[in-house]
């Protein structure tokens, strides 16, 4: 068994190429400094995070936090009766306001709470991520990450679910929930105050944490290079780039949540529906490709002609690359929902099993096959962001120009979000008056990743955000009873008729 490299990490790479350029030949203080941390902190910590329990070759492997991520899925799967199917359609009520009521307790709509927890997941994994786990486990590893996407839907709701159901409001209105709560005081009523404290703690460091780097410094990276590339003036000014987004940045996220929702509720469907709409036109020019490629598809997820060998790598690419797009399991999105308008806690995580759809089943599978049905991974167009690119251009030749606009868009979401599920874990940590410091902090941080090459304290961020799955999941795993209780609670008074639409 031997430790694997964040998958982000050739990503990160690529997106930090740009600053490489202008930071010299010689290594600075800051790059030094940057190598060591990778030495002494990063790599110990990724041998843990990404230790093979389970392999079939030297290159079929599966590091132990996919396999908790996907362990919970499942459990949770069957422990709530598949509400993934049978609350679908109810989600989708609930999302479109049917269900509102003057007077619920919250600060935003429950759409508004999907789409603030949707800016923080779709993102750059969306389109380069899935262009590497198709170029690495063939085509069969997208029906996987399909089924990873659907399993995933019932971890969103549990931890969504124990998100508002824990959550707590302060006098001037404004709500605290998320793991912090839910590990803290849920494991306390089950006599495990210690354990829960604990956990709570570890989550809230790991989300602080990560929220500087993969949430902030990484995303305002990945957008430079994108629009420096569209933009060539600002090839030679990453300050001036990285001080006009921590503007956009900081107009935003000092407004609270109710401004981050405001902003995530117009930006997630543009940038979804921009995405999606051409990844259609880019099928329908292909439409006589389509058949053949959903033959690879299948075969190679599911066809003994594939080889054990074949359909476990196929697997193993589509679980990891849903498990880390849509985040089920990792907990963030349950700080959120918890600020969503409502008195009946199931209802929000039925809203919230949406999330792992919208962004793995359909963005991804979309980047999947478009990449597939163009032939674009069998190319040398190159990996990631280039492969998905070229893919696009084959029928949209102008459609880098909306690539850089989209991953623009992408990375300024995650970073609105993010800067959110940061700030709500400092001031249960340190109190409120940790909130303006951590915002102040996080805007610096915004300006600090357009101009330094810090690769490594970023994926140090990003193995902090899987980290979280750690506590998380084994508070859910705790708390799944609960949850079960209040499932069955809710669904049976909304069978009998006893809980109403408002319209």
């Amino acid at each position: 068994m031997r430790p694997r490299s964040f998958p982000l990490a050739a990503l990160a790479v690529a997106a930090l190429a740009p600053a490489a350029a202008w930071a010299g030949d010689e290594p600075s203080l800051i790059q030094q400094l940057d190598q060591r941390f990778g030495e002494l902190v990063v790599a110990p910590l990724a041998k843990v995070l990404f230790f093979d329990l389970v392999f079939w070759d030297d290159t079929l492997n599966v590091p132990i936090v996919v396999a908790w991520l996907v362990f919970g899925a499942i459990f949770f799967t069957l422990r709530m009766g598949f509400i993934s199917l049978r609350g679908f359609k109810h989600a989708i009520d609930v999302t479109r306001g049917l269900y509102d009521h003057a007077g619920d307790v919250g600060e935003i709509s429950h759409f508004k709470a999907l789409s603030s927890a949707l800016s923080a997941t779709v993102g750059l994994g969306n389109i380069a991520g899935v262009a590497i786990a198709v170029k690495v486990g063939g085509p069969g590893a997208i029906p996987w990450m399909v089924i990873a996407g659907l399993l995933g839907m019932s971890s969103k709701f549990t931890e969504c679910t124990l998100g508002v159901l824990y959550r707590t409001v302060d006098a001037n209105g404004h709500v605290s929930g998320g793991p912090m709560q839910y590990l803290s005081r849920g494991l306390a009523e089950k006599g495990m105050s210690g354990l829960g404290k604990g956990l709570a703690v570890l989550f809230a460091l790991m989300c602080i944490g990560g929220s500087f780097g993969g949430g902030n410094m990484f995303q305002g990276n990945q957008s430079y290079g994108a629009v420096a590339q569209a933009i060539p003036v600002l090839a030679d000014h990453p300050g001036a780039y990285g001080a006009l987004l921590a503007v956009l940045v900081g107009a935003v996220i000092l407004g609270g949540i109710k401004r981050i929702a405001d902003v995530a509720g117009f930006i997630v469907p543009l940038m979804c529906g921009i995405y999606v709409l051409a990844a259609l036109w880019v099928l329908l020019v292909n439409a006589s490709n389509i058949p053949a490629a959903f033959g690879a598809m299948l075969s190679g997820a599911f066809s003994p002609a594939a080889g054990i060998g074949g359909l476990i790598g196929a697997a193993i690419q589509g679980f990891r690359r849903a498990a880390f797009s849509n985040e089920a399991g990792i907990g963030s999105a349950s700080i959120a929902h918890s600020a969503a308008a409502t008195n009946e806690p199931v209802s929000e995580g039925i809203v919230a099993l949406l999330e792992p759809f919208i962004d793995t089943v359909i963005i991804c599978t979309m980047t999947g096959l478009v990449v597939v049905v163009t032939g674009a991974y069998q190319s040398d167009a190159g990996d990631g962001v280039l492969m998905t690119s070229a893919a696009f251009s084959t029928a949209l030749p102008w459609f880098p120009l909306v690539l850089t606009f989209t991953v623009f868009l992408f990375a300024f979401s995650t970073m609105i979000s993010w800067s959110y599920y940061g700030e709500r874990c400092a001031t249960w940590l340190f109190g409120t008056k940790a909130s303006l410091p951590y915002k102040l902090l996080f805007v610096f941080f915004t300006w600090l990743g357009c101009v330094l090459n810090v690769a490594n304290v970023v994926e140090f961020s990003d193995l902090m955000v899987l980290g979280m799955a750690f506590p998380n999941i084994l508070g859910l795993l705790l708390l799944s009873g609960t949850v079960r209780e209040k499932l069955d609670d809710y669904w049976g008074r909304l069978q009998s008729g006893a809980i109403r639409r408002s319209r």
